[in-house]
């Protein structure tokens, strides 16, 4: 197992808990530091303290898994093995790459020139989270600019919320009249989803937040304050808070065969690579369509470890993943929204499980509760690998009005 985050650790608990004692179990990773990534948002806000949102990787992990902390330097598909950075080499029967996405910072020029850390600012890492706190308590006014370079992205639907709580962190400021608050993207519209997008694009509208869109961003200019999209269109900023473009783990980019041009992985609804058989994917280190985000890693769990577990009984693998995600949606106020949908409904209004479940595509207080819960149910359910009641890997189609996605 390559990848001690969400996918990696879920994935390792659901086959230890399926798997025979006599079957080895092993995850690798650089550190043993696994962080509560849906926190992130809330620090530069001074709603989650930074020191809550990590704990040990190895601590994670049942009873029967072994963790090396030891950073992979790439695979031998030809030869079945992991070699790491300390020179060991390790065969596999079978591989799961959890090794998720990293931030492409130099992908885009400028952005961590001159500025950076001061003018511009992400919330994609808990140092970058931790920085923009204070540069939030002391932002005196001015155009504050939300952006999202491009996708893939984890969470792509978190700087929408990053927009709702500075919308609502300013006006608890009574401040909110001196900030000039605008969300740019690379998409034609706020986000990929069309019913969402209208959900989303008219709380924008509602908070006053100006949208605008199709800026592909070239270049950052933090020294001056200034964007510069492809097209030599520029818009200017006060502050910055952009979320960088994301790329696949290094050790799939030095692997060859395994990776695409991202060094994400090409894989099969089954979750198999489509560089081998006995190699499989989870999380954000897949080429799925399918969000990067953390509810997809533990629906994928599921079809993940019944798969693995029939390849290593020699049966062909049955299991297919349709692209389930759901994601709260914070908008401030202490009300937030809940979407569910796949690869082949939107996003639609009713109800999550089951029409007695938390309201869908409409801001309510109980979804804010349900958002702030998530946090127990990760640690507690998600991560040792457990089946919730009534949520499994398909999406619940019952009380939805349904639309296919397009």
């Amino acid at each position: 197992m390559i990848g001690g985050g969400t996918g990696g650790t879920l994935a390792a608990n659901r086959l230890r808990h399926r798997l025979s004692p006599a079957d080895e179990i092993v995850v690798f990773d650089a550190d043993d530091r696994h962080l509560y990534q849906p926190g992130l948002l809330f620090v530069p806000f001074g709603l989650a303290p930074p020191a809550r949102l990590v704990r040990s990787r190895a601590a994670q992990l049942r009873r029967g898994v072994e963790f090396r902390r030891t950073a992979v330097e790439q695979v031998d598909l030809d030869h079945d093995r992991v070699i790491t950075a300390d020179g060991g080499a390790l065969p596999y029967d079978v591989l799961v790459v959890a090794s998720g996405t990293r931030l492409a910072l130099e992908a885009t020029d400028g952005l961590t020139g001159p500025g950076w850390g001061k003018r511009v600012h992400t919330f994609y890492s808990l140092p970058g989270a931790t920085s923009l706190a204070g540069a939030l308590a002391a932002f005196e006014g001015g155009r504050l600019l939300v952006g999202m370079i491009d996708l893939p992205i984890k969470c792509p639907v978190a700087p929408l919320e990053f927009c709702f709580l500075a919308d609502w962190f300013f006006r608890r400021k009574k401040m909110r009249s001196s900030i000039q608050l605008t969300y740019l993207t690379s998409l034609d519209a706020a986000f990929t989803k069309e019913t969402c997008n209208r959900a989303l694009s008219g709380l924008l509208e509602r908070k006053g937040v100006e949208l605008v869109t199709e800026f592909a961003t070239g270049e950052v200019d933090g020294a001056q304050g200034r964007l510069t999209a492809y097209d030599d269109r520029e818009t200017d900023f006060d502050l910055a808070v952009l979320a960088p473009l994301h790329e696949g783990a290094s050790c799939v980019a030095r692997s060859p065969g395994l990776g695409d041009a991202l060094a994400f992985v090409p894989t099969q609804p089954t979750l198999q690579a489509k560089a081998k058989p006995n190699v499989f994917a989870i999380g954000d280190a897949t080429d799925l369509r399918a969000s990067k985000a953390g509810s997809v890693a533990h629906f994928e769990g599921e079809v993940l470890s019944h798969n693995v577990t029939r390849f290593l009984a020699g049966e062909e693998p049955d299991a297919r993943f349709d692209g389930h995600t759901n994601c709260f949606i914070e908008t401030g106020f202490d009300k937030a929204l809940l979407i569910d949908f796949n690869d082949e409904i939107e996003p639609t209004l009713g109800h999550f499980p089951s029409p007695v479940g938390l309201p869908l595509l409409k801001e309510s207080r109980l979804n804010h509760i349900g958002k702030l819960a998530f946090e127990q149910l990760y640690w507690r359910a998600i991560l040792p690998g457990r089946d919730i009641p009534f949520i499994g890997a398909s999406m619940p189609l019952a009380d939805k009005h349904l639309e296919k996605a397009e």
